[in-house]
């Protein structure tokens, strides 16, 4: 089976200037989220050659590795996806109405997803995720990448919380950070995750 790869940017380092400097963005992508896709595919290979000499015995510390720098890989795929040069502006249509209908109005579920991806304790992320048995929105607040997570529901829209995602540029201000980042959130990126989500399409980060 192939490995899971680095995927590249839509668009250059210094796209998403000045709220996220192009120092930031290189770091983040080539040096972080390259480490959860190495960190994957190494405890694949472990997992193999567990299965391979028929010694599960590390079983749990590796099934544990794998959960976190895969859902890390799957997170920030999804994290680049939802930024862009060209964002910044409110959404409509579909989104827009399920957004007024699940938090009462565009300002508040922004309030709350701020405020969820601000104050997660230690590392994390806050989300907007689509909850299918439920058909509804939900914001959730994700720890390390995983932990926390409301089984089923699926990612529309992340803030990377963890501090290497900010503190090059925003030193300890993790909330001026969140505030910067709304300036990038490419609403259409969503809107075509909520509809394919909806329809019980497979969404891809």
């Amino acid at each position: 089976m192939k490995p899971y790869e680095l995927p590249p940017l839509d668009y250059d380092y210094a796209a998403l200037e000045p709220h996220y400097s192009a120092r930031m963005l290189e770091l983040h992508h080539d040096k972080h989220h390259k480490a959860y896709v190495d960190g994957v595919n190494t405890t694949l290979e472990k997992l193999a050659s567990a299965r391979a000499g028929d010694d599960l015995s590390a079983i749990v510390g590796l099934e544990k590795t794998l959960a976190f720098n895969l859902s890390g890989h799957v997170l920030h795929t999804l994290f680049w996806k939802n930024l862009s040069p060209h964002g910044g502006d409110r959404p409509d249509g579909d989104l827009a109405a399920a957004l007024d209908e699940n938090f009462g109005s565009f300002d508040a579920f922004k309030n709350q997803l701020t405020q969820s991806a601000a104050t997660v304790q230690g590392s994390g992320w806050g989300a907007l995720s689509w909850e299918p048995l439920g058909e509804r929105l939900f914001i959730e607040q994700i720890y390390d990448h995983q932990g926390n997570v409301g089984q089923g529901g699926v990612p529309l829209l992340v803030i990377d919380a963890w501090e290497h995602a900010y503190y090059l540029q925003y030193e300890n201000r993790r909330p001026d950070y969140v505030k910067a980042i709304w300036n990038v959130i490419d609403f259409t990126d969503v809107a075509r995750r909520f509809a394919d989500a909806t329809r019980g399409v497979l969404v891809k980060p």
